[in-house]
């Protein structure tokens, strides 16, 4: 079983924020390029009252460095 809940992904941006993530650039309404020093850039490509299950969550943090307690 996954450690990490389903989570509005509204709420997974702000996290990535939160831990020195910043949006590099826009394209439409879902799409956004996250840029992190020390990090390659990472494609965020969800609406923010979509809900983003354990295993992208997961796939999220592997490339991100997000840990549940960073939500």
């Amino acid at each position: 079983m996954s450690q990490w809940p389903s989570t509005k992904a509204k709420r997974v941006l702000a996290a990535l924020l939160r831990i020195g993530w910043s949006i590099k650039r826009e394209s439409g309404t879902s799409h956004k390029i996250l840029t992190r020093d020390g990090w390659a850039d990472v494609v965020f490509a969800f609406h923010d009252r979509e809900e983003i299950g354990p295993k992208m969550l997961a796939r999220i943090a592997k490339n991100t460095g997000l840990k549940p307690e960073d939500m």
